[in-house]
């Protein structure tokens, strides 16, 4: 036990320290030399969402509840490794428009609704009282335990206990002069405290140094180590079912989970470190790996701290504040007090943070818009209302902390320190329907956020609160067993008959159901103002959007008044900086000289809402600007009718891509005719050429035998034989030429049968042997074991094999001509490919060289194309096509032609291996 003298000194000392600290961010950043701005502060001031709950009250809850207490620090890990974008968004919008608060977020959302605003921040106070009222319950029994402490027994009742005489009436104080001097020394248009966020990361770093000193004194001074230490708990029934996940339990921890993903996001004071007091965007990506890791640290020991109070300390201490009575127990003094100033900063940290972002909404969004529509005090004309803003924030922060005291005194006593806080995530998550939806869906309305809030916070107020202020005696709890109007269908724990579900289940059931429900059918058959629209337009397209949050002017307006605006505001000196970042032309003696053009105007506004809050703001600015405002429709239409051009734009540019595409196939087209037509008078010179060939030696040789009768017999014979072979060379082109016109008019006769394509290419072979031999090619074939049954005019598949041998011999290499052939079964047919040792075929005549009019033009080695009416591969084409089939051609580099036929068949099973066969010269 120690002394509450000593008690009181070290914290006064401690909070000191934080107030210097806090003194010296404030300093620094004035300077032009923050310190504070990086991403390691940054991420230890979001720790602040590490409150006494986790410092105390995650042990008690580990100690009820065995692992349950982890779901708290599970969600938001899930936010900020896997839905980081979420809070990137949510910064980008905030940064654009100057959102100073999440009811300023929520109600520029929605049009800068004012009502919003007010229900947004009347339900943050009320939800955040319970929260308060666990960090006043938290200093104030580990106050006790620590200077009072027999065995860990909390603090006498308090409704025994005079105000005076309740240490969480002191805390109360204290924490409300620190929220003071920490938030509202000065008005700042950005609304950063980059003294506070200083002082937070520093208290972050106690908590979890304390927590880690106490965890490792519990681990390896009272146990040799987590192993002995969980070894011991395993052998004791009671300790042993915390080290088990709970059966049955899954809908707690998914309730638990969804709460602290909610909180995270929408907890005002989450809200301020981690959105307004963010100087840089960037910071979050670090922020995203960071924080889960610190959370992970501050709970390493949260179980091993559970398991040895239960093993050491009687069965009457409260779990809540193991972590100051185990030391204790211990004798261990100091590492006491040390977990005291850790649990002290734990609280603090918490209620400096919700207390200034609290102060803020209830300034700009309650108090200032009330005082503004007061025409008698003519605030408009006052030339100085920074005081006004100060002392309305301050007395906020007086009247939030106290009402946190005031619940702490009621209703604090009948619940655990997870509990109270439980209230408060329950409340605050009622947000998370119309901010989501307002993100990602622009069909959310005013009238749709207001009824769902509405509806939602009264079943939360039903449902839970109600219950937890019957069981403090605050009301008669027969209302909680017989329901409203005595009927059990309404009673708060198990509404219209739902009996399943834990009390904080069931009313997040049914609180954010009905809350959901209502947002979407009422967006639904609601129309949205015009300024939603642009709201929900600006916010949703946050990504895709650069511009800020303007006002359209018709007229500029004073810029005296705009700048004399600012400064009753903001003071003399802020107001000049500001105007000076705007403007660097500006010098101290410029009061405002001449008009102001529109982007002044917008300046000013976006300016004024860092202060007193959007809403507020466009109505000051209104009040001095002369110059009228062009009216939200026009605005409409203006967006609208630029979203039409847009829109005709792009069907433009792709009807022009469409266009350019359809040229370029034009073009290839056109080309691929002048090619063709290229090759049809070439085609028709070769024909012209082959024709007159035979003719005229027939013709030639004709007139010699008619005019030389006395001619020599031997020689008369040689004649002949020359007319006939060049008779039969003239009747073979013009039945090519015949049998290629009846193919493609469709007219040739099919006479269709069974064949082995083997046999035909043996056939086939033996056919061409004779070339073969005369230019001495080696021959090489190659059958698989399994043939195939092909359905086909055998005599054209012949003349198809026979042009391909006869082509592949032509082309072989002069010195050395080989020629493979290759048989195949395939599933679904037969492959054939010919190959020959050749120079090849040039790679742009692939394609064409089973044209018509083609005759392979430059080959591979770039040498003029040989001889012949180039038909034979025509007519293959045909052939083969009209067996359902396919040929094409290939030409490695260097290494030959081979030419491939695959004619669908049956396949046939192998009676014996087909052996490989060659001849030649």
């Amino acid at each position: 036990m120690l002394s509450s003298e000593l008690v009181i000194l070290v914290s006064l000392i401690y909070v000191g320290l934080l107030y210097a600290i806090a003194w010296w961010g404030d300093k620094r950043a004035r300077d032009g030399h923050s310190w504070v701005r990086n991403p390691t502060v940054y991420t230890l001031s979001i720790a602040v969402y590490c409150t006494s709950w986790t410092f105390y009250g995650a042990v008690g809850t580990a100690a009820r509840n065995g692992l349950e207490y982890l779901t708290i620090y599970l969600g938001p890990t899930v936010i900020f490794l896997g839905w980081w974008f979420l809070l990137r968004k949510m910064l980008r919008i905030s940064k654009a428009h100057r959102i100073t608060s999440i009811a300023d977020f929520i109600s520029s959302r929605y049009g800068k609704s004012t009502q919003l605003s007010v229900l947004v921040t009347l339900i943050a106070v009320i939800g955040t009282t319970p929260y308060i009222a666990l960090q006043l319950k938290a200093i104030a029994t580990s106050y006790t335990v620590l200077t009072g402490w027999e065995f860990g027994m909390v603090e006498p009742v308090r409704e025994t206990v005079s105000i005076f005489s309740d240490s969480g009436f002191w805390a109360a104080v204290g924490l409300t002069l620190f929220g003071i001097l920490f938030g509202t020394r000065f008005i700042d248009a950005d609304e950063h405290h980059e003294g506070m966020v200083a002082a937070i990361a520093f208290e972050s770093l106690v908590k979890l140094f304390a927590l880690l000193a106490v965890g490792f004194f519990v681990s390896f001074v009272m146990y040799d180590g987590l192993g002995d230490l969980f070894a011991q708990s395993a052998e004791n029934a009671d300790t042993a079912k915390l080290l088990m996940l709970p059966e049955g339990g899954s809908s707690r921890w998914l309730t638990l989970m969804m709460l602290s993903m909610a909180a995270i996001l929408c907890l005002p004071r989450q809200f301020q470190v981690i959105i307004v007091e963010n100087v840089d965007e960037r910071h979050l990506a670090t922020a995203s790996w960071a924080f889960p890791l610190y959370l992970l640290a501050m709970n390493l020991f949260v179980l091993p701290i559970a398991l040895a109070g239960l093993g050491a300390l009687p069965v009457w201490s409260d779990p809540d504040f193991f972590v100051i009575s185990v030391p204790l127990f211990e004798d261990q003094s100091m590492l006491a007090l040390l977990a005291y100033v850790g649990g002290l900063s734990a609280s603090t940290s918490m209620v400096i943070v919700a207390t200034i972002a609290l102060s803020t909404m209830v300034c700009n969004d309650l108090i200032v818009p009330a005082l503004l529509r007061i025409r008698p005090l003519r605030l408009t004309e006052r030339d100085d209302l920074t005081g006004l803003l100060i002392f309305i924030r301050r007395a906020s922060i007086v009247v939030v902390v106290f009402m946190g005291f005031a619940y702490y005194r009621s209703a604090g006593a009948s619940d655990a320190l997870a509990e109270i806080g439980l209230i408060s995530f329950a409340a605050i998550a009622q947000f998370i329907p119309i901010m989501i939806g307002g993100l990602y869906w622009k069909g959310g309305t005013r009238t749709g956020a207001q009824v769902a809030l509405t509806i939602g916070f009264a079943v939360w107020g039903y449902t839970l609160l109600l219950p937890s202020l019957a069981d403090s005696g605050w009301m008669d709890p027969s209302l909680i067993l017989n329901g409203a109007f005595g009927h059990p269908w309404l009673r708060p724990e198990s509404l219209f008959g739902l009996t399943d579900f834990a009390p904080l289940t069931h009313a997040l059931i049914w609180s954010i159901s009905l809350n959901t429900a209502a947002y979407v059918l009422i967006s639904l058959f609601t129309e949205p103002s015009a300024l939603e629209r642009i709201q929900a337009t600006l916010f949703v397209d946050a990504f895709s959007r650069k511009g800020q949050d303007t006002v359209i002017w018709r007229s500029s307006a004073s810029a005296n008044d705009l700048y004399e605006l600012v400064e009753r505001f903001l003071g003399r000196d802020r107001a000049y900086q500001s105007f000076r970042q705007f403007d660097q032309s500006i010098d101290p003696s410029w009061r405002g000289k001449g008009e102001a053009d529109a982007d002044m105007i917008a300046f000013t506004e976006r300016l004024l809402a860092g202060s007193i809050g959007a809403a507020s703001a466009r109505v000051m600015v209104s009040s001095v600007a002369k110059g009228e405002m062009v009216s939200l429709d026009e605005v409409l239409e203006i967006l609208e009718e630029t979203s039409h051009v847009i829109e005709y734009s792009q069907r433009l540019e792709t009807k022009s891509r469409e266009l350019e595409k359809a040229a370029a196939e034009l073009r290839a087209a056109n080309e691929r005719l002048k090619e063709l037509d290229r090759l049809k008078d070439e085609f028709l010179t070769m024909v012209s050429h082959e024709f007159r060939t035979p003719l005229t030696s027939i013709r030639s040789f004709s007139e010699i035998l008619v005019d030389s009768p006395n001619l020599d017999p031997k020689q008369a014979d040689h004649f002949l034989e020359i007319i006939v072979r060049e008779s039969e060379r003239l009747t073979r082109l013009i039945d090519d030429h015949l049998d290629l016109a009846r193919l493609e008019a469709g007219h040739s006769d099919w006479r269709a049968v069974e064949v082995d394509p083997r046999t035909v290419l043996d056939e086939s072979i033996d056919a061409v042997k004779g070339l073969f031999d005369a230019k001495g090619v080696v021959l090489t074939k190659e059958y698989s074991r399994n043939s195939a049954l092909l359905h086909v005019d055998r005599d054209r598949l012949t003349q198809v094999f026979i042009n391909l041998l006869s082509n592949a011999a032509k082309f072989s290499a002069p010195d050395h001509p080989e020629v493979s052939v290759r048989g195949e079964a395939m599933d679904g047919g037969y492959l054939v490919s010919i190959t020959d040792n050749g120079k090849g075929v040039a790679p742009n005549e692939l394609e064409i060289i089973f044209d018509k009019f083609s005759r392979g033009g430059k080959y591979a080695d770039d040498k003029p194309k040989p001889s012949g009416s180039g038909l034979g591969l025509a007519i293959a084409k045909h052939v083969v096509e009209h067996c359902q089939g396919k040929i094409w051609a290939e030409s490695p580099a260097g290494r030959g032609a081979t030419f491939r036929v695959f004619i669908p068949g049956t396949i046939m099973e192998a009676i014996k291996p087909a052996k490989p066969a060659s001849f030649g010269s």
